[in-house]
């Protein structure tokens, strides 16, 4: 099984419980925090992914942190799971997965704008009121500045584009001219 395989088997079976326990935003409050702290300490990292060290010693110093962390007991029990069966390494795939899948939970989406300039406040809440009719779901936004697009605005959200660039426009425009004649 690939790795993305294997962590989303994880993450959904956390998911199922935080949910079930109502503490799924926490839950990936909580593997954040881990993956952080794994991040910003390479020593530690390198103890808890390398294969020669024991599976009992990464389980036991996952445990210490579980407990001065104070990570929720499934984000705990996982967490030593992973650690018994040498599998840490999964863990920014993991919370990328569960991330996808809680906002999936929550009828949220994720979309990506890139316009020419940057946009103000009050445009990229039209926008986000916009594109939450268009998909019936609620949605964060990320903004993207990319002069080479003109002008208009260009709406990524998942495999789906919804392109009103100027620079697209044009293009249909020279395409059709060149067709006529």
């Amino acid at each position: 099984m690939t790795t993305r395989g294997s962590a989303t088997r994880y993450a959904r079976a956390l998911l199922d419980v935080a949910i079930t326990e109502s503490i799924a935003e926490r839950a990936e409050q909580n593997l954040a925090a881990f993956a952080n702290l794994l991040d910003q300490h390479q020593p530690l990292k390198s103890a808890l992914t390398h294969p020669a060290v024991p599976a009992a010693r990464k389980r036991a110093l996952v445990d210490d942190l579980a407990n001065r962390l104070g990570l929720a007991t499934p984000v705990a029990k996982l967490l030593g799971m992973l650690a018994d069966r040498d599998r840490l390494a999964l863990l920014p795939e993991l919370l990328d997965v569960y991330r996808d899948r809680l906002l999936e939970h929550q009828q949220v989406v994720r979309a990506e704008l890139i316009t020419a300039e940057a946009l103000g406040a009050d445009q990229q809440s039209r926008l986000q009121e916009r594109l939450t009719e268009a998909t019936g779901r609620r949605v964060t936004l990320s903004t993207k500045v990319d002069p080479s697009i003109l002008g208009g605005v260009v709406a990524r959200i998942g495999s789906v584009v919804y392109d009103g660039s100027l620079a697209t426009q044009l293009s249909k425009m020279r395409d059709r001219l060149e067709q006529q004649f």
